[in-house]
């Protein structure tokens, strides 16, 4: 289901408990499903966030969050959550996610992420390391 220049992040079902009064996902949940997609984003580029942490003194915060809500989803709804790298910089990077039905294609919501590097010591945003940075963009799309 995801395009070759994403990957897939993370599966799920809708529940009736995900429901709200209009009787369909209530927009609190999707937060948590994005961002726990977002953690296995790192994983699955092989980027170890205590590795880094341990190696490189940083680790990411989010800045910005974004969620566009395209399409309502329903109790029994089976999803996919995939993303890619939209923008890389000198302290940042933006990432792309979709939730997408898993039997239909339909893209059901978009996520954007801004992710800034931080150095806990300082407590500031700090330069991006190089072999981070070499990762990312062997995962950049295309279309940004």
């Amino acid at each position: 289901m995801p395009e070759p220049d994403r990957l897939e992040l993370l599966r799920g079902v809708v529940h009736p408990w995900h429901h709200d009064i209009f009787g369909h996902m209530n927009v609190r949940h999707y937060a948590p499903f994005f961002d726990d997609a977002s953690f296995h984003f790192y994983s699955r580029l092989g980027l170890n966030l205590a590795e880094m942490m341990a190696a490189h003194g940083v680790h990411m915060v989010s800045a910005k969050a974004e969620t566009n809500f395209l399409q309502e989803l329903k109790a029994g709804d089976l999803f996919v959550i995939d993303g890619g790298v939209a923008r890389i910089g000198n302290r940042s990077m933006v990432l792309k996610l979709r939730m997408v039905h898993a039997e239909t294609g339909a893209v059901h919501a978009t996520y954007d992420l801004t992710e800034v590097f931080f150095d806990p010591k300082t407590r500031r945003s700090a330069p991006m390391p190089e072999a981070v940075r070499a990762r990312l963009q062997a995962h950049l799309m295309p279309d940004g």
